[in-house]
C-alpha cells in the first residue's frame, strides 16, 4: 500500500469513528429538552436484548409536561434516593419505553438504575413482582442526562394493559441540583432512601409526593392503537381540582370513551390520549426563569405536542389564563393569533387541530365584565371556524343554562373556574369523537 492510500484509508476510518460517536451522543439527548432518539429510534431494532421483536405501533400511553424546578431541590436534588412515579395508561402494549428529563437541571443528572413495573393496585408503591423490569439506556443500566436535555430509554418487553397504573423508578446516587418536575400530578407518587429500584414490596417507599419527578413520557408498542391524541392546556386540562388518584381528568375520561366505543365496534380512530396540561399556562406569556417555568403554549408546542410519539391530533384548550392573568385587558386578536400560529405549526407536520371554547368564570375572583367580553369574542371566532380544524364547545357543555356566564353548579368545583369531577366528565362526553377522524387539511 502506498503512503497516499494509507492516509486516505486512515481518514475514512477516523471519519467513520467520529460519525458513530456523534450518533451515540445524539441518542442520549437532544439540544433543547426535546426527546433524544436513542439507537432504538422508532421502528428500528433495539439494542436491549429484552426489547421487543414484535410488530405494532409506538404510541404515547401517558405523558406530562415538565413545568419547573422543584423547590427545595436546588442543591441536593434527589441524592441517594429512589423516585417511584405512578402513572396511568390510556392504551396497552407489548413493550414499553420511557423519557426522563433534566430540563430544569443545572448539572448532569446521573441515573444509575431504573425500572418499570405494573402497580399491584391503586394507591400503592408495590409492584406486581413478575412484571419488574430493569430499564436500560443504549444497552447499559446507567445514563447521564446533561442539563437542559432528556433521554429516551431502550424498549423492554412488558405487557402493559390499558387503564392501569405503572411504576417507573429511578435512582440517583449523588447530588444533581434542581429536580425537573410536574407539580400538579393529581396522583400520589413515592420516594425512598437508597437504591430500591427493583423492590416490588413498596415497603421502603414511605415518602409521598403529589408531583411527578424526571419522568415525562411512557410509550408502548401497541397493536390496539395507531396514533396519539395530545391535549395541550392549562389547569383545566391538568385536572387541578379533580380527585387525587381517581384519574378523572377530562383526558382520562376521553381515553376511556374512545377505547370503549372502539371495543363496541364504532368506526373511530384507534388513538391513545396523553395530557400536556400545565396549571397556569398561557398561549402567549412564559413564566420566570431560564429555561422559563411554565413556558407558554407557543414556546412549548413543538416539545409537548409535535415531539410526542406518533401524534395525529392535538386538542388545544388555552386562553383563559391569558385573560385572567394579564394586568391589563387582554387583546383577543393577540391570543387568537397565537392559537393560529400553533395550528400552522401542527399543519406543517400533518397534525389535525381541535380547539376548545373557553369556559365561563363568573364568580371567580378574576372576573370582570371587560374580561368576559374578551372571552366572548374569542369564543365567537372559534365557533365561526376561523381558528381550528374542528371545535369542541366546552363552554356550551358546562355553562349554567340559567346564568350562562357561570359554570353550572354541579360542574363547578367551588372556585367558579375549575370543574368538579362531574364537570371534567361532562367535558369528555361533550367531545364528538368523530372530530378525531381525518388529518390536517392540505394547503391549496
Amino acid at each position: 500500500m502506498t503512503r497516499g492510500r494509507g492516509y486516505a484509508l486512515l481518514a475514512v476510518v477516523v471519519t467513520a469513528i467520529m460519525a458513530l460517536s456523534a450518533a451515540l451522543y445524539a441518542g442520549a439527548a437532544s439540544d433543547d429538552g426535546t426527546r433524544g432518539r436513542s439507537a432504538l429510534g422508532d421502528g428500528r431494532a433495539p439494542r436491549n436484548s429484552a426489547a421487543p421483536a414484535s410488530t405494532g405501533t409506538w404510541v404515547g400511553t401517558w405523558s406530562t409536561s415538565p413545568s419547573a424546578a422543584e423547590p427545595g431541590t436546588e442543591v441536593t436534588g434527589m441524592a441517594d434516593r429512589s423516585v417511584r412515579n405512578v402513572v396511568h395508561t390510556s392504551v396497552g402494549g407489548t413493550s414499553a419505553r420511557v423519557t426522563l428529563s433534566n430540563l430544569y437541571g443545572q448539572s448532569p443528572l446521573n441515573i444509575t438504575q431504573a425500572s418499570i413495573a405494573l402497580a399491584a393496585g391503586s394507591g400503592t408503591p408495590a409492584a406486581v413482582a413478575d412484571t419488574m423490569r430493569q430499564l436500560t439506556f443504549n444497552g447499559g443500566p446507567a445514563v447521564v442526562i446533561p442539563p437542559g436535555r432528556q433521554v429516551l430509554s431502550d424498549a423492554v418487553r412488558l405487557t402493559v394493559p390499558a387503564d392501569t397504573d405503572v411504576l417507573v423508578t429511578t435512582y440517583t446516587p449523588a447530588a444533581s441540583g434542581p429536580v425537573t418536575y410536574h407539580r400538579h400530578a393529581r396522583q400520589v407518587s413515592y420516594a425512598a432512601p437508597g437504591d430500591h429500584t427493583r423492590d416490588a414490596t413498596g415497603v421502603p417507599y414511605t415518602e409521598r409526593t403529589g408531583s411527578w419527578r424526571y419522568l415525562t413520557a411512557l410509550d408502548v408498542l401497541s397493536n390496539e392503537s395507531e396514533g396519539t391524541v395530545v391535549a395541550l392546556g392549562d389547569s383545566l386540562t391538568d385536572g387541578v381540582t379533580s380527585t387525587v388518584g381517581a384519574n378523572s381528568r377530562w383526558t382520562d375520561v376521553l381515553a376511556d370513551r374512545l377505547r370503549e366505543e372502539i371495543a363496541a365496534g364504532r368506526d373511530l380512530p384507534r388513538y391513545s390520549v396523553v395530557n400536556q396540561g400545565i396549571s397556569g399556562n398561557q398561549v402567549l406569556a412564559d413564566g420566570l426563569g431560564r429555561p422559563a417555568d411554565n413556558p407558554s403554549g407557543l414556546n412549548r408546542f413543538r416539545r409537548d405536542v409535535l415531539e410526542r410519539t406518533n401524534v395525529k391530533v392535538v386538542v388545544v384548550d388555552l386562553g383563559v389564563n391569558d385573560i385572567l392573568r394579564n394586568p391589563r385587558l387582554a387583546d383577543p386578536n393577540a391570543i387568537l393569533a397565537g392559537l393560529r400560529t400553533m395550528v400552522d405549526q401542527a399543519h406543517a407536520r400533518g397534525v389535525k387541530v381541535v380547539g376548545a371554547t373557553l369556559m365561563p368564570f363568573r364568580g371567580h375572583r378574576g372576573y370582570t365584565p371587560a374580561r368576559e367580553a374578551v372571552r366572548q369574542e374569542i369564543n365567537a371566532r372559534i365557533r365561526a371556524g376561523r381558528v381550528f380544524d374542528a371545535v369542541v364547545d366546552f363552554d356550551q357543555a358546562l355553562r349554567d343554562p340559567y346564568d350562562p356566564l357561570r359554570l353550572r353548579p354541579v360542574y363547578d368545583s367551588g372556585d367558579h373556574l375549575h370543574p368538579s369531577d362531574q364537570g371534567y366528565a361532562r367535558m369528555a362526553h361533550s367531545f364528538d369523537l368523530r372530530t378525531l377522524t381525518g388529518s390536517a387539511p392540505a394547503k391549496l
